[in-house]
């Protein structure tokens, strides 16, 4: 999943300096939540992870079938020194 999402996404959030770090489903309170969590060699401030969420949100918008049958988009920095 990580593989796939990251073909469709590093080109296009490579402006910002980030790239794919991971892509999963999980669960919370009974909903199934796709993940995509971002990384950067330098640290991610809010502004970066909102335009990144722009861009992420059309890309997926065009490719819904990888979402499956999740009922949310979460897009989100990795913590530094994780």
């Amino acid at each position: 999943m990580k593989e796939t999402v990251a073909n469709l996404i590093n080109d296009e959030i490579k402006k910002l300096n980030l790239f794919v770090d991971d892509a999963f489903i999980s669960e919370e309170e009974g909903k199934k939540i796709f993940n995509i969590v971002l990384d950067s060699e330098e640290i991610i401030d809010l502004n970066r992870i909102t335009d990144a969420s722009r861009i992420i949100n059309k890309i997926m918008d065009k490719h819904e079938e990888i979402l499956g049958d999740t009922d949310e988009l979460d897009i989100y920095s990795k913590t530094k020194g994780e």
